[in-house]
């Protein structure tokens, strides 16, 4: 299973929102540069089966592009456990409801994704793991997803993904 973990894009930040702060959107330019950085993800040959995204408006339009670009026909399913404050292990049960061949893009929020992505590849939370807003990686499971049995495959900035769109 290839389980790929992409930030949400730019926002509008915190102090000028005045509404709930699960309805916090991206900002005109967040969707533009977003919709670049799909676009890029696009070039690395990936086959989603799934896409998983926080309920955040932020996250829910992030997949959007995701599910656009992809041209995905599965339904997007919204995950509490890509929540920012979930625990990251509690993202492991989903995945182990997946087929082993799936490719799954989970769509969400820091620390939740760096402290999962700790826990997909060392088994804990690891410090400094974090991804840039739009950022991605992608981890390999052989077999049924566990807590430290994941490998790195590749975790680019929205900069290098926006750069793979051009090549």
């Amino acid at each position: 299973m290839d389980c790929i973990l992409l930030r949400h894009g730019l926002a509008v930040d915190r102090e000028d929102w005045k509404g709930q702060e699960a309805q916090r959107p991206l900002t005109p330019k967040g969707t533009e540069k977003t919709r670049e950085v799909v676009s890029g993800l696009c070039r690395l040959g990936l086959t989603p089966t799934h896409l998983f995204s926080s309920p955040f408006v932020r996250a829910l339009d992030t997949a959007k592009l995701v599910r656009e670009a992809f041209r995905m026909r599965t339904e997007l399913v919204l995950c509490d456990e890509l929540l920012p404050d979930a625990p990251p292990d509690k993202l492991f049960p989903v995945l182990a409801s997946l087929p082993e061949d799936a490719c799954v893009i989970c769509v969400g929020h820091e620390p939740n994704l760096g402290y999962t992505a700790g826990f997909i590849l060392a088994g804990t939370a690891v410090a400094g793991l974090s991804l840039k807003k739009a950022g991605a990686c992608c981890l390999r499971f052989e077999g049924i997803p566990k807590a430290g049995e994941g490998t790195l495959r590749w975790w680019m900035t929205p900069f290098q993904l926006r750069q793979l769109r051009k090549n």
